[in-house]
C-alpha cells in the first residue's frame, strides 16, 4: 500500500515537473520573434533563435514572424494628371524590422499592419500618378514607376516597427472601355512623331545634296578655268616656239624638212612603197632644194 502510494506520489511530482518545464521553455525559430507578456504587458521579446526561459503560469508566449511577408493591395482607381482614369493592382513586400514598435502601435497585429500598409501605398500611389500625364504612367511601367511611389511612402512605415521592401504593380492599366481607344491614341501621336523625324531627315538631306551639288559645279567650274588657262598657256607656248623656229632660215629649212619626210612616211605606209608627186606639190620642193641644196 505505502509502495503504491509512492509510486503515484513520484508520478504526480513528476507529472508537475514536466508541466511546469514545459511551460518555462521558450524556443524561438529562426524565421519568428517571441514575445513575451505577464499579465498581458510585453516584459521581453527574444530575437535571437534558440531555446531560452520564462516564469511558468504568470508568463505567456506569443510569436511574430520574423521573415519577408507579402500583402495584396485592394484593387484601386487611380487618376492622371491629365484627368484619366486607371486601375491599379498592386502588392508591397515587407517586414518587421522592429518588434517592439510593432507591438506597441499595432498591439502585434498582422492585419492592423496590412490596414497600415494599404493606406500608405495607395495615397503615395495617388500621388505620383497624379503628377504624371497618362502616357508617362504607361511608359515609366518598366520599374521606375514603382521605385518612385516607394520613395513617396518614405520611412512613415518606420513609426510601426515595419521596413517597406518593394512596391511592385502587378497590373496598372486602362479600364476596358477606353483601352483600345487609347492604345490608338498613343499610335497614332508616335507616328506624326516618326512621320516629323522623316520630314527633317529628308529635307536635311536635299539642303546637304544642294550644298554637295553646289561644291562639286564650283570645283568643275575651277578646274575647267584652270584647264583653259593652261591650254592657252601651251598654245602660246606653242605659238612662241614655232615663231623663234621660223624667223631663222636655216631653223625654218629644217622644220620644213622634218615635216615633209614625216608626210612621206605616212605616204608610204602598207605594201605600195612607191610615192608619186607633182610638180607643185611642197614635198617635190622639199625634196628638190634639198637635193640641189
Amino acid at each position: 500500500m505505502k509502495k503504491t502510494k509512492f509510486g503515484v506520489g513520484f508520478l504526480a511530482a513528476l507529472a508537475a515537473v514536466l508541466i511546469v518545464g514545459s511551460s518555462s521553455v521558450v524556443i524561438t525559430q529562426q524565421n519568428q520573434y517571441s514575445v513575451i507578456r505577464q499579465f498581458g504587458r510585453v516584459v521581453d521579446v527574444r530575437t535571437n533563435p534558440g531555446i531560452s526561459w520564462k516564469l511558468p503560469f504568470f508568463q505567456q508566449t506569443e510569436v511574430i514572424p520574423n521573415t519577408m511577408l507579402i500583402y495584396d493591395l485592394p484593387i484601386s482607381d487611380v487618376i492622371t494628371k491629365d484627368k484619366k482614369t486607371m486601375v491599379a493592382d498592386s502588392f508591397v513586400l515587407w517586414k518587421i524590422d522592429d518588434p517592439y514598435k510593432f507591438i506597441q502601435n499595432l498591439n502585434g497585429q498582422i492585419s492592423v499592419a496590412q490596414d497600415r500598409l494599404s493606406t500608405n501605398v495607395y495615397n503615395a500611389m495617388k500621388n505620383v500618378i497624379s503628377s504624371k500625364t497618362q502616357t508617362e504612367v504607361i511608359s515609366g511601367r518598366d520599374g521606375a514607376l514603382a521605385q518612385e511611389i516607394k520613395d513617396n511612402v518614405g520611412d512613415v512605415m518606420e513609426e510601426y516597427g515595419i521596413e517597406l521592401l518593394a512596391v511592385e504593380t502587378k497590373h496598372l492599366d486602362l479600364p476596358g472601355d477606353n483601352k483600345e481607344a487609347v492604345y490608338q491614341r498613343m499610335i497614332s501621336e508616335r507616328n506624326n512623331i516618326a512621320a516629323s523625324y522623316t520630314a527633317e531627315g529628308e529635307s536635311e538631306a536635299t539642303k546637304i545634296r544642294s550644298e554637295t551639288d553646289k561644291e562639286v559645279q564650283i570645283m568643275l567650274s575651277e578646274a575647267k578655268a584652270k584647264a583653259e588657262v593652261l591650254q592657252a598657256e601651251g598654245e602660246a607656248e606653242y605659238m612662241r616656239i614655232l615663231s623663234a623656229a621660223y624667223a631663222d632660215q636655216s631653223r625654218a629649212d629644217f622644220y620644213s624638212f622634218v615635216r615633209a619626210l614625216d608626210a612621206a612616211k605616212i605616204s608610204l605606209s602598207g605594201e605600195n612603197k612607191t610615192l608619186f608627186l607633182d610638180k607643185t606639190s611642197p614635198l617635190v620642193s622639199v625634196f628638190y632644194n634639198n637635193g640641189n641644196g
